[in-house]
């Protein structure tokens, strides 16, 4: 947490606790979007859609009612070394803006991961604005180091955060609140 200034370090030691044993690795990431925070967090918080905004998902699945402990299962778009993803809502706060994952099975690497992503208002250029915080743990698997897991997680994450910005700053422009259901 050397590099976040003030505020990024109170809303990281705030929400984004994630304790890293000795065989995982952790990291922070943030990206701040020029859209008001109710617009992101309205795709954000979409638990039954990812695919609003994260490139790399293909279709997704949802058991149960949306709320915690609801499970998905996640198609990945072919290019990635995994078809599958199985996912655990843990917390979804909208008071708080938290939203917070674990998953739990698939045919991937990623064994204990949990992430929690947290969305913040913000003042960018004079004009509300969002920053959008997202942490992650994760086991290092066999054969790799911490840091190549962490590259690997991280640049799925920045692609993801883009790609939330690039949405949201579309819809903001458009003058929308909500999310179009066509995208």
């Amino acid at each position: 947490m050397g590099d976040l200034v003030g505020v990024e370090r109170e809303y990281v030691r705030r929400h984004h606790n994630h304790e890293a044993a000795e065989n995982q690795c952790n990291s922070v990431l943030i990206k701040h979007i020029r859209a008001p925070v109710h617009l992101v967090w309205s795709l954000v918080r979409r638990f039954d859609q990812p695919q609003k905004y994260k490139p790399f998902v293909s279709r997704c699945i949802v058991q149960g009612d949306l709320g915690i402990g609801s499970l998905r299962e996640v198609n990945v778009k072919s290019g990635l070394p995994a078809t599958t993803s199985f996912e655990r809502l843990e917390l979804l706060d909208d008071n708080e803006h938290v939203l917070s994952i674990r998953i739990v099975g698939g045919d991937h690497r990623l064994r204990n991961y949990s992430s929690i992503l947290s969305v913040h208002p913000e003042i960018i250029e004079g004009r509300p604005g969002t920053m959008v915080i997202e942490s992650f743990v994760v086991d290092v698997p066999e054969g790799n180091t911490k840091d190549e897991t962490c590259y690997f997680v991280e640049a799925l994450i920045k692609c993801n955060l883009k790609s939330l910005a690039e949405v949201s700053e579309r819809l903001a422009v458009q003058g929308r609140t909500e999310p179009i259901d066509r995208m």
